[in-house]
């Protein structure tokens, strides 16, 4: 069983302002770049305690948030009755892992640099989307490994955005495209995160 990196601060981590307001404008982001619709069912990957989902949800059918987390999982879980949509909830490791479930489109905030094989995980997003379905997955820009003041299981310090698209479009996706979203605000520096884009 995978180490919950997140099990002492999942009640809290709400309460952090600058972390809240960078969910915000990437909700804001991919609001602007996808024209979602009640009858779809998007996969938030690494979906915490919601943050995302919840801007999301009041313009879609269902979400399912996949997140290794408990106690993540279980600070989510409380939230679901307020949730626009109908939320399913998936306990897993997604890089050991497989789901049965086909999405019109896959979102996902500030997760990809805990991962160890983006380039595998653009595929298998690939393999999880129906024809024509989005990705929609936002991350640190290439950092100097300030951002992270303690050990939650991170894998790259950002991404260079250039690469990142390559990665996208080498797993098999179209209309790849990387724009700005946010930026967070630490008392070691403003990091700026982006927002990828593209089809199945």
């Amino acid at each position: 069983m995978s180490i919950d990196h997140f099990a002492h601060k999942a009640g809290s981590y709400e309460q952090n302002r600058s972390r809240v307001d960078n969910v915000d404008n990437i909700a804001s982001s991919i609001l602007n770049a996808i024209r979602f619709d009640r009858a779809m069912h998007v996969m938030d990957f690494g979906s915490g305690t919601g943050l995302l989902l919840e801007r999301i949800a009041p313009h879609v059918g269902k979400i399912t948030a996949v997140d290794v987390s408990r106690s993540m999982n279980g600070q989510l879980r409380a939230k679901a009755g307020r949730l626009g949509c109908t939320l399913e909830i998936v306990e897993t490791d997604l890089e050991e892992s497989d789901l049965d479930a086909r999405f019109d489109g896959i979102v996902s905030s500030m997760t990809m640099h805990h991962i160890a094989d983006v380039t595998a995980m653009f595929r298998k997003f690939h393999s999880l989307l129906k024809d024509g379905g989005f990705i929609a997955i936002s991350d640190l820009d290439a950092e100097d490994g300030s951002f992270h003041g303690e050990d939650t299981g991170v894998h790259h310090f950002g991404f260079d955005r250039e690469w990142f698209a390559e990665s996208a479009a080498a797993a098999g996706f179209r209309a790849v495209r990387v724009v700005p979203a946010s930026v967070v605000h630490k008392p070691q520096g403003d990091f700026p995160v982006f927002l990828l884009t593209a089809v199945r």
